[in-house]
Formats: structure tokens, C-alpha cells, sequence
């Protein structure tokens, strides 16, 4: 949803002359989403799967810690864990919400649980006042995958504010984009932020000290052309991890601060679009939608249900069919611990039950995204109903049916 305003700044970006990295445009995004969310610290990055690797290297992992997740998401969410050598343990889900529940958490805790990574899938927020009970009373860390959830909000809070870390992603297919990728870290602690800005900048994650041995007199003749950094004050006591450069480019920045303005707009339209899936949706009988504590605001990043198939409605054969009649389909997510770099860590089927049950045979996901036109979400809810009818009579459907649509509406990529 890019259009004239974002062109302008791009233009006027460009003519400035201004440096295109690291300027003032970065600053004042980041501002804005501190403002926005009422967070105290929010570092720009290059993209999501960026925040949820630097967010993890805070997390100083050792052989054999335990971190929980959640199977439901994007591999993002877990992958960095990988390169770890540490137990993860995957957390199966809330049949209701697809989201990690305080119970399902609480049972996985050993006295080597380190983190829990979760996700708030689709824009619906995890029951989090409960969750963070628990975590604190463990010492453990939450880290917030928000990627679905800007423009959510849990018991009037927003999510990336409502665990110890938060990580944004800002690709094209999410609830604001900056040009395609880029993606932001929100924290409460000072210590944490420092780092997280050393390691987007390229410098060392390491424990600094006032020096004790001096490495020679300091040069009089410009020494910031040298990029010295503590060179000349401080020691190193300890090294975390290398740094990497995650700056977030101006002109990202710059289309973000749009966006950001943009976005209770575009959430209500994807709440629009929602309310008129869910009016037919609540017809039939063996079909429900994703819900959620109260009181939440669902920012619909995508819209899930569910069918029965003990009610006769066959899940597959439900979206084949809609997706014959040019409802383009996507099923989101694939079990995580079913992938196989995850099968290689000795995680295998039966592992989250309800997760698998959920994806392989109840969930469905529609099209939801602000970018669709009154007549695509017609259409959409023409098809799904004529469909539904048929599937609960169980009586074959015919290709003639499919017609010539508006540009066949698709779920976000």
C-alpha cells in the first residue's frame, strides 16, 4: 500500500543530497515507534529475521540452556536458534487462538529454560499477563515475535511492549512495510538497547573497561578519521559476538514514518474485511474463527479459521476448491518441528499434536490485506459461501462455477 506520499519523501530524499544511511530519517522513525508503542527504546534494523537474530544474542546462550517456542510462525522465529547448542523445545499451541497458552508454557519449564519465544499469530495477542507471571517467577526471558502484531493491542497495550523484547518486521507482506524489508527492536533496558546498537552498527559486543595499558600516545591530527571508537580509553574484559551492519537505510526509514502514520487506517480495513468473513463464517456449523483473550484488538495480519471434518467439511478438498474458484490460498505455518533441520535436532512428529492436528487438517487462511477492493472481498465472500454450502451437503462442485474475477485476490506472500 505504497503510494504518493511515500513517493514524495523518496524524491525529496533523494534531491536533498543528504547521506542515505544512518541519518535523520532513521532517527525519527525510530522516534515515532517509540512514541507509538510507549516504549522507552526502539532500534531500526534491516529486517525481521535481523531483530530476531540480535535479539537472541542477548539472550548469552550456553551449552545446554533450553529455550521454548512455539511451532506456529514463520521459520524466522526459530531459525537463528540453530546456530545454538542449546535445547529448544517446541510448545504446542492453543487450539482457539494458535497461540502459546500460560499452560502449555508452564509445562515445558526445566531448571535450564532460558528464554520463550513466541508469536502473537495473525495479530492476536498471547494471553500475556498470565505468560509473564510465570516467566518472572522462572527468571525467565520473553522475547515478543510481533511481526504480525503492529497494530494489535492486548488489555489496551501494545504488543512489543508487553515482555522484555520485541521484534518488529517491516516486509512488504506486514501490516506496514519499509520498502520491502527492514524490521525494529523495542526494549525496556538501557544495557540491552546499548547493545543492540553496538551490534547494528558493526562494533563488538564485548564488556568494556577504563584502560590500563595504553596502546601509545593519542595523535592530535584529526583522530576521528581513524574511527577509533574506545581505542584510546577503554580495555576489553569479554567478547559476546562480532558486530554486523543492520542499519536501516534512509530511504526504508523515511517510507516507514509514512507508513507508521498510515497504519490505524490500514488495520481498520483489515478489520473491515474480517467482520464481513466472520458474518458468513458464523452460519455454518463445524466452522469457527481464531479468537483470543479479552479485551484484544486483532490486527488481522491474516484471518484464520477452522472447519470440523467430523461436521463433513474436508479441509483440503475445502481449498481446493475455493482455490479453483480463484481464491488464491496459503496455509500458514507448517509445523515448524516438522521441517527438516529441525527433524536433525531429533524433533519429529506427535511432538505438538494440536499444532499438526490444526494444520494438516482444520486451519484455513483467507485473503485479508487493506489492498483489496470492495468487489475482491465480494467476490471472496460469494465463493467461500457457495462453497461452504456445498461442502456441508458434501455435493461436487464444478469448474464452470470459477469465473472471471477483478485481479484474483491473494493472500499476502
Amino acid at each position: 500500500m505504497l503510494g504518493e506520499q511515500e513517493i514524495g519523501v523518496l524524491a525529496q530524499l533523494v534531491n536533498s543530497g543528504e547521506n542515505l544511511s544512518g541519518g535523520r530519517c532513521r532517527e525519527e522513525f525510530e522516534r515515532c515507534f517509540r512514541e507509538y508503542l510507549s516504549v522507552p527504546y526502539a532500534l531500526s534494523v534491516t529486517s525481521g529475521t535481523v531483530a530476531l537474530e540480535i535479539a537472541i544474542r542477548l539472550l548469552d546462550l550456553d551449552v545446554g540452556d533450553e529455550v521454548i517456542v512455539t511451532p506456529q510462525t514463520y521459520k524466522a522465529s526459530a531459525q537463528p536458534l540453530l546456530n545454538y547448542p542449546v535445547k529448544v523445545r517446541f510448545c504446542d499451541v492453543d487450539p482457539v487462538s494458535l497461540n502459546i497458552g500460560p499452560e502449555q508454557f508452564e509445562s515445558l519449564i526445566t531448571s535450564r529454560t532460558k528464554a520463550l519465544i513466541l508469536v502473537h499469530y495473525g495479530g492476536l495477542p498471547c494471553e500475556m499477563d498470565p505468560i509473564m507471571a510465570i516467566a518472572r517467577r522462572h527468571g525467565i526471558t520473553v522475547i515478543e515475535d510481533c511481526a504480525h502484531a503492529l497494530g494489535s493491542e492486548y488489555r489496551g497495550r501494545k504488543p512489543g511492549t508487553l515482555a522484555d523484547i520485541g521484534c518488529f518486521s517491516f516486509h512488504s507482506s506486514k501490516n506496514i512495510t519499509t520498502l520491502g524489508e527492514g524490521g525494529m527492536i523495542t526494549l525496556f533496558d538501557r544495557t540491552l538497547a546499548d547493545r543492540v546498537d553496538r551490534i547494528r552498527s558493526n562494533e563488538a559486543d564485548a564488556v568494556y573497561h577504563e584502560k590500563v595499558r595504553a596502546i601509545g600516545e593519542r595523535t592530535s591530527a584529526h583522530p576521528w578519521m581513524m574511527h577509533p571508537g574506545f581505542a584510546f580509553t577503554h580495555g576489553c574484559a569479554a567478547i559476546r559476538y562480532g558486530g554486523t551492519n543492520a542499519t536501516l537505510a534512509e530511504p526504508n526509514a523515511a517510507v516507514g514514518i509514512v507508513q507508521l502514520a498510515k497504519l490505524d487506517e490500514l488495520v481498520r480495513r483489515r478489520t473491515e474485511i474480517a467482520t464481513t468473513y466472520t458474518d458468513v463464517l458464523k452460519q455454518f456449523p463445524g466452522v469457527r474463527t481464531q479468537e483470543g483473550p479479552e479485551p484484544v484488538r486483532h490486527g488481522y495480519h491474516l484471518y484464520t479459521f477452522f472447519v470440523d471434518p467430523a461436521s463433513g467439511i474436508l479441509r483440503d478438498r475445502l481449498v481446493s476448491r475455493l482455490d479453483a474458484h480463484g481464491v488464491q490460498m496459503q496455509l500458514r505455518y507448517f509445523p515448524l518441528h516438522l521441517l527438516p533441520e529441525w527433524r536433525a535436532r531429533d524433533h519429529d512428529a506427535g511432538e505438538c499434536p494440536v499444532a499438526e492436528r490444526m494444520w494438516f487438517e482444520q486451519q484455513v487462511n483467507l485473503p485479508c490485506h487493506p489492498g483489496m477492493t470492495d468487489r475482491q472481498v465480494d467476490q471472496v465472500v460469494s465463493r467461500l459461501d457457495t462453497v461452504l454450502r456445498q461442502e456441508v451437503r458434501n455435493a461436487p462442485i464444478t469448474s464452470s462455477a470459477a469465473h472471471e474475477v477483478e485481479g484474483n485476490p491473494q493472500c499476502p506472500k
